[in-house]
């Protein structure tokens, strides 16, 4: 029976990655919750106007699809500050409760990643004064710039309803040079006026998310997306990897709060705003791509696992002759075999990592079955790679306005929605991103997103080359720092049944 989720019942970003619908705008604002009572009656108004992942535009009463966007979540101190049950704020996970700067080692998140060069918002959080706590996160998404502000104004006018109840934080970066801003701005990047699927190292991002039980998507797109079979076929994840209340691929119900009306259609957000060291980025593929037999571009393949115009996967793809056919295959293809061409590939016939590197972005975050080195190991063969599957939300901030240098405002904002921010998030960035030894990769970092720099150990990367090949591997050193973290936290989401809960303050854990 194919399962079916209530998609009244959960918040719209949690099944939707809003840029991939016609939603290049985004402003992220955070609140402080200075009086439980008021702040309740505020979030009876944002429920009012919260997005759900109810389908557009199907069904004998199609629901229109909105020119903006509206969706909440909280820290624990937020729901401390709406006056949660403590029996219900016991149930939630220790990492949550920590929240993410106090979690900063496990992070990997030291010298210029350190809580001390955040933004100011993320820096004075939880650390100086109880009034600069950031207590909930509001995001709007919008197709057009007036319909973002016209989002932003509706949200200004609930606050002030409040009369000093709740507080809109400042304390964001902005591109002159200030760190006062009351809001982060977030949007696609276009090129000749048109929106991109870029960031600003110049890779084409967002392809691959997830596919799980429930899911309102095509069948074909599981393919890739899912959990590879022994049969070689796909199936979707199961729901509880992403959606509290819901088994998750242990037939367990994921770490949850009490009660089940709180938790279950709930998720866990990460929030990483992430600063993108263009300069540097450019300086060090340059002079490495110089020595690479391959050249610059193929180079950069190998650092992501993709190459950099349209994504194609470099397994499918290993060098310029074959990268020239599958681009043309890839330009008479349907747009269904499209998605299948970038999403639909293993690494079993790359166990080596002569293609892929065992360093590269791809590989570290969504091994997919090449973790299982003795084949049967496992029920299926993804199963170590299974439980750290996060969806992805988030899109670029800033403008590279000098591609030569570091400073300035510009990188991605990247959300990771999960059912348990240890298991899934945490384990990812501090056991594959930061350490390759389940690579078989020793200590190795991974390329991009790596905490690199340190001088009395400084970081590699092995370029593997086919088994009795000639060729010799190629060997990346002092490998730096090419992405900083600027800030962030740990989020729950609620479903819409628990806003309406606290809303009310009906929570009853008993």
């Amino acid at each position: 029976m194919t399962k079916k989720l209530d998609l009244m019942d959960i918040q719209g970003n949690v099944l939707r990655a809003y840029g991939r619908y016609n939603f290049p705008y985004a402003r992220y604002v955070f609140v402080n919750i200075r009086d439980g009572a008021r702040g309740r009656v505020w979030l009876q108004g944002i429920t009012e106007r919260v997005t759900t992942a109810v389908s557009w535009g199907e069904g004998p009463d199609p629901v229109q699809k909105p020119m903006h966007t509206l969706n909440i979540a909280f820290t624990y101190q937020g729901l401390k500050a709406i006056e949660l049950p403590r029996a219900s704020l016991i149930g939630f996970p220790m990492e949550f409760v920590m929240g993410m700067r106090p979690r900063a080692d496990i992070l990997g998140d030291d010298k210029r990643s350190a809580p001390e060069y955040w933004d100011p918002i993320w820096r004075d959080s939880r650390h100086r004064d109880r009034h600069k706590d950031v207590h909930a996160w509001l995001a709007i998404n919008a197709q057009t710039l007036a319909d973002l502000h016209s989002g932003y104004e509706e949200l200004l006018q609930l606050v002030h309803d409040t009369a000093g109840g709740v507080q809109i934080l400042t304390g964001h970066r902005g591109d002159d040079g200030r760190d006062n801003l009351a809001y982060q701005d977030v949007h696609v990047l276009f090129e000749d006026g048109k929106p991109t699927s870029k960031e600003h190292f110049g890779y084409t991002d967002g392809i691959g998310d997830p596919v799980f039980e429930g899911m309102p998507s095509k069948p074909e797109r599981v393919v890739g997306r899912g959990k590879q079979m022994k049969d070689g076929n796909w199936a979707p994840l199961a729901t509880g990897e992403f959606v509290l209340g819901h088994l998750d691929e242990a037939q367990e119900y994921p770490i949850a709060p009490s009660p089940q009306l709180l938790s279950r259609n709930g998720t866990f957000m990460v929030y990483r705003k992430l600063h993108e060291n263009v300069g540097t980025f450019n300086r060090f593929l340059e002079d490495e791509g110089n020595r690479y037999p391959g050249g610059k571009e193929l180079l950069a393949a190998k650092f992501v696992g993709r190459w950099r115009d349209n994504g194609a996967p470099i397994v499918s793809a290993p060098d310029a002759t074959s990268k020239a056919a599958w681009d043309e295959r890839f330009g008479r293809a349907s747009p269904l075999d499209k998605d299948r061409m970038l999403s639909g590939f293993t690494y079993d016939d790359d166990m080596q990592g002569a293609k892929c590197p065992f360093s590269a972005h791809v590989r570290r975050i969504n091994p997919r079955a090449s973790l299982e080195f003795n084949k049967d190991a496992f029920n299926t063969p993804g199963a170590l790679t299974n439980r750290r599957r996060v969806l992805r939300r988030g899109l670029p901030y800033g403008e590279v306005k000098d591609p030569a240098r570091d400073d300035g405002n510009h990188g991605i904002v990247i959300m990771m929605l999960n059912a348990s921010i240890s298991r899934q998030f945490e384990f990812v960035q501090q056991q594959w991103i930061n350490y390759g030894n389940d690579f078989l990769a020793s200590n190795d970092k991974e390329i991009i997103l790596g905490n690199h720099g340190d001088d009395d150990a400084p970081s590699r990367a092995v370029l593997q080359v086919e088994p009795n090949s000639e060729e010799s591997p190629y060997f990346l050193k002092k490998i730096p720092r090419l992405v900083e973290t600027r800030g962030g936290d740990y989020f729950f989401v609620p479903s819409m049944t628990a806003l309406r809960m606290m809303g009310l303050g009906i929570v009853d854990p008993t």
